[in-house]
């Protein structure tokens, strides 16, 4: 396990600092859902948060929004503890849930307005607030629609922007591009990419392709624990070394390249190259060259295969006892 996440200063020792979570762990009666999670995020980061259904992503987010208590350990929020000053500690956060609480009866002027005196913002400054958020989610034309009429792309801007709408140095958002077709999902990782220029943001996604386009760093949750946390250039190393790409003129089946010692997977990349997945702890190079050699294969390429986040996520959330 990858625990770099957890390295550096005591809560709230660093300015840019914006989120310390340290052995952070919630129980649902017998059922332990987050095992003593670390996490710490600085400004101007895009940390995306994975994991197979059940990991317990949903319910880390909800205790870093203060949504959820912990049921042990600490959160810091921008040096404020989440738990002893939650109010304080809340106004630094911008959430937005898998699915967007909008009012679909109002317009978008209405409920942007509406949730900016949730958010505590000054009367005098809501028309110049609120047609600031809409310029910066592409809004600028929607403000007398209804919400029920609009896109599920817009509606998800419209939740974007309820959560930033109060300046929050720390963006938390649940499965932002669920649903959207690609056009949309293109704008809406702009979008998140535009964020991080003087913030922190929090994207949880089942997209692993997202998380390589808009994230500076990469957590992935298994059985409610964080067992990896790193750069996105750091993920790139270890997953080279978890897959070869192999190019064969005469290749066999498939089932004889699965048989090799050490591969786990095979994925045909066309008629003649291949990307094997390998154990963590046996390199299968060697046999794929001999075996090539004695069963006139034709092996004209083999090697690390170019980095796939994928190859990583299935590694380290395939077959792991729970603790």
């Amino acid at each position: 396990m990858n625990k770099r996440a957890s390295e550096g200063s005591a809560i709230g020792s660093s300015a840019q600092t914006t989120v310390h979570a340290r052995r952070i762990s919630r129980r649902f009666g017998a059922h332990l859902a987050v095992r003593e999670t670390d996490l710490t995020l600085c400004r101007g980061e895009v940390l995306g948060l994975l994991g197979p259904n059940g990991a317990g992503k949903t319910t880390t987010l909800q205790m870093l929004t203060g949504n959820l208590a912990p049921s042990a350990g600490s959160i810091s929020i921008c040096g404020i503890d989440l738990v002893a000053r939650p109010v304080a500690a809340k106004r630094h956060i911008g959430y937005l849930p898998e699915h967007p609480p909008l009012y679909r009866e109002l317009t978008v002027d209405e409920f942007l307005r509406l949730a900016a005196k949730l958010h505590g913002v000054a009367h005098a400054r809501l028309p110049a607030v609120v047609d600031s958020v809409k310029a910066r989610c592409g809004l600028g034309d929607t403000g007398k629609r209804l919400l029920g009429a609009l896109s599920k792309g817009y509606q998800q801007r419209v939740g974007i922007a309820q959560a930033i709408l109060h300046d929050p140095d720390v963006v938390v958002l649940d499965e932002p591009t669920v649903g959207l077709d690609p056009i949309q999902m293109r704008e809406i990782r702009g979008l998140i990419r535009a964020l991080r220029e003087d913030r922190s943001v929090i994207l949880s996604t089942h997209i692993l392709p997202e998380v390589e386009a808009v994230c500076d760093r990469v957590g992935i949750m298994h059985q409610g624990r964080v067992v990896f946390s790193d750069t996105i250039e750091a993920l790139d190393e270890l997953s080279r070394g978890l897959a070869l790409h192999v190019a064969l003129r005469n290749p066999p089946a498939q089932d004889a390249l699965a048989a090799v010692p050490g591969v786990t997977r095979v994925e045909a990349l066309g008629a003649h190259q291949f990307l094997l997945g390998r154990d963590a702890t046996a390199d299968p190079t060697e046999e794929i060259v001999q075996r090539s050699v004695a069963q006139a294969w034709g092996l004209y390429e083999i090697g690390p295969a170019r980095s796939r986040l994928e190859e990583v996520f299935v590694q380290l959330t395939r077959d792991e006892p729970a603790a």
